[in-house]
């Protein structure tokens, strides 16, 4: 009962003074806000991320070439994604692409158009998790005839051909080299590394021969850029993993001793990497607007330092009629709490504002408000209520009743 009552003197003495209690709310209620609006941006960065990656395909396994500054061209060949698509060798793999990228200018009419083309096999486009809108995608006759057949993403198509034409069927210059557009991707929007749309796909064979024929100077053998591999299922990429890193170190003949001329990443790997810059990323977020709060916190403590001052012949008062220490401490702390709890959940509704209006300017991002950054946010105002207020409710209850009551 003693807690309802001291709610209640906090109450009313924050009621004769609106304008200031609402003044000192207002900094926990902008940190609060800050922190819940800041936080849901950290957490929709991360799912976004999240959602990246599976969006790149299902089990997928990467196989690119290890950096290395004195080693001037790929380690990866075609005959390595041959050896990889051998379900003697790799049983966990479903499905290999070898993929080689060349920037290119591709040329309709007057329009040009800098794009990085990738060349690879019929297989890349559902790995990749890539669908045909319109007309056809690369097939095996394509790959193995060299046809001079191109797949051309959304902004590749924006950016090349007026609204009046149909690019599909149309003769594009590649390079200067004639193809033909066979088929239009499905849209896929903004991705982790850029836009899904802005890009074109070639048979591999074709690009070999026409425009990039890059071979191993000490094997002869066309080089790739990267290797994606399909597993069977989630268990069967760590084997996949295995198998391959086997593989490939016999072909390339390493020692035992010696350090791989490949790296293997899965979409795992990437997703823990970002995952710690993410959450890096949130953790600062969160720190910057938790200034905001402590900023709010010396606001409390300056206003209960004045109440304790205005106050001080109550306080005399009281303590005269047999009040004791706690009971004054107890009544000055309840006070900085309550305006720290109020301040909170001005700033809870605050805060979704905040958040919806992110998501309205950037609708990728999915800045839902989560109870963690409430509970948080709220729990950290009233910490900050009660560490700023120790002071002036302690100053409070050590006040002799003598001086407190001769106090002008």
């Amino acid at each position: 009962m003693k807690i309802v009552e001291n709610i209640r003197i906090a109450m009313r003495a924050l009621g004769a003074n609106k304008l200031r209690a609402a003044l000192t709310m207002l900094g926990i209620m902008i940190g609060v806000a800050a922190v819940i609006t800041l936080l849901s941006i950290g957490d929709s960065v991360t799912r976004f991320v999240a959602d990246q990656f599976v969006g790149l395909g299902s089990n997928l396994v990467f196989v690119l070439p290890s950096e290395d500054p004195d080693r001037p061209e790929s380690t990866l060949t075609v005959r390595d994604a041959e050896l990889l698509s051998d379900p003697a060798l790799v049983p966990d793999a479903v499905a290999v692409a070898p993929v080689l990228f060349v920037n290119v200018d591709l040329q309709y009419g007057g329009s040009i158009y800098a794009n990085q083309l990738r060349a690879s096999t019929p297989s890349l486009l559902p790995m990749r998790g890539y669908e045909i809108e319109r007309g056809r995608a690369i097939d095996e006759n394509d790959y193995i005839s060299r046809s001079r057949v191109i797949v051309l993403g959304a902004d590749v198509v924006d950016s090349l051909y007026p609204s009046t034409v149909d690019p599909l069927g149309t003769s594009l210059k590649v390079n200067g080299i004639t193809f033909e557009v066979v088929g239009l991707l499905k849209s896929k929007g903004a991705g982790l590394f850029g836009s899904e749309d802005d890009l074109s796909i070639a048979p591999l064979t074709t690009v070999q021969d026409r425009l990039a024929n890059r071979r191993s100077q000490r094997t002869g053998e066309p080089l790739l850029d990267l290797i994606l591999i399909q597993a069977l299922d989630s268990p069967g990429v760590d084997n996949v993993v295995v198998d391959t890193a086997d593989l490939l170190r016999q072909s390339h003949e390493l020692d035992f001793r010696g350090e791989d001329d490949f790296q293997i990443l899965t979409q795992q790997d990437f997703l823990s990497a970002f995952s710690q810059v993410t959450g890096v990323l949130t953790l600062f977020l969160g720190a910057i607007a938790s200034i905001s709060l402590l900023v709010g916190g010396i606001g409390i403590m300056n206003i209960m330092l004045v109440s304790v001052t205005e106050r001080t012949r109550e306080i005399g008062l009281r303590k005269a009629v047999g009040a004791r220490y706690g009971d004054i401490l107890g009544q000055f702390l309840t006070e900085a709490v309550v305006l720290s709890i109020l301040g909170g959940l001005f700033g809870i509704g605050l805060g979704f504002l905040g958040s919806t209006g992110i998501h309205l300017l950037v609708p990728d991002l999915d800045t839902s408000v989560t109870a963690a950054s409430i509970i948080m946010a709220v729990g950290f105002s009233v910490v900050v209520g009660l560490f700023f207020g120790i002071y002036p409710a302690s100053r409070a209850a050590a006040l002799h009743p003598i001086d407190a009551l001769r106090f002008e």
